[in-house]
């Protein structure tokens, strides 16, 4: 089984960890300063707060018939359109684009080939500093790896996929429709990042009311439009967005804030990936501005 995961940051890297200590034959697309780290140094992570090594192989080149079993495309959405037109003339027939985007799928198709995508999205988070992978996959019960057929179908590389994920000890699920999960999660991580924005001191906006106030009323907003349009949300327990009453939502959005999980899987990324976010933004804010027109 042949892996190559194309994108060296925090998603990308983590994933690389894990897939190469569980014995498959990993390798990891990178360029700049993370090229040349993974080159010099190998893939250095944190774990229990010691340091380790893994040695990977590293590629800042993808010729066309190298061809692996699985490629897991962990880039930014604002990557996502030149990642696929490099991918395209290789011949690997599996891509799994772990991105956040509201864009259909068979878009993506149009560029590299009809049946090649197989959508998901990452359950991790955390940072690299001084070269140093420091992150950890989000808890199963909030957010496990996430994927699905374009089709919504059960196929053999579903459920090749659910044996690596089994195999590297990775939490997943298979949804039915990956379009809606995205749409639901956009729908959640929007408004979560822009109250980083909103406020003079970010790492402590959980303090403050009036952004956590705010926060709250879009949520709800947010995912009263989604289920008026799709009559669904997914996963079920984001209903809990429209069904709770702002001051308890408000108080739970502020402890999160404040947690290490706020820390960790929210404010690192916010803060980090700006221009992404703020895309996402848009992309989100015009695409539920057409149903209320």
């Amino acid at each position: 089984m042949r892996i190559l995961i194309y994108g060296a940051g925090v998603i990308g890297s983590l994933y690389a960890v894990l897939l190469k200590e569980a014995g498959y034959d990993t390798t990891i697309y990178a360029r700049g300063h993370r090229l040349e780290a993974l080159q010099n140094q190998g893939l250095l992570y944190k774990k229990n707060n010691i340091i380790k090594k893994v040695d990977i192989k590293v590629i800042d080149y993808l010729q066309d018939n190298d061809i692996y079993d699985f490629i897991f495309l962990t880039v930014r959405e604002n990557q996502l359109y030149q990642a696929l037109k490099e991918l395209k003339s290789n011949k690997s027939k599996n891509i799994i684009t772990m991105v956040n985007s509201i864009d259909t799928y068979e878009k993506w198709e149009s560029i590299v080939g009809k049946g090649r995508i197989l959508p998901a999205f990452p359950g991790a988070g955390g940072s690299i500093t001084n070269d140093i992978l420091d992150a950890s996959l989000t808890p199963r019960l909030i957010q496990p790896t996430t994927f699905s057929e374009i089709t919504g179908k059960k196929t053999n590389r579903t459920q090749q996929l659910i044996q690596i994920f089994k195999h590297a000890r990775i939490p997943f699920q298979q949804v039915n429709d990956m379009h809606i999960w995205q749409l639901c999660h956009l729908g959640m991580v929007v408004p979560l990042a822009d109250a980083y924005y909103q406020t003079e001191y970010p790492e402590s906006v959980g303090q403050d009311k009036l952004v956590m106030k705010n926060t709250a009323k879009e949520l709800k907003y947010n995912f009263k439009i989604l289920y008026e349009k799709l009559h669904t949300l997914s996963p079920y327990k984001m209903h809990i967005f429209r069904i709770l009453p702002i001051p308890i939502l408000t108080y739970i959005l502020s402890k999160t804030y404040k947690s290490h999980f706020g820390y960790t899987f929210m404010y690192q990324h916010a803060i980090k990936a700006p221009d992404e976010m703020k895309e996402l933004h848009n992309q989100f804010n015009s695409y539920i501005k057409k149903w209320r027109l």
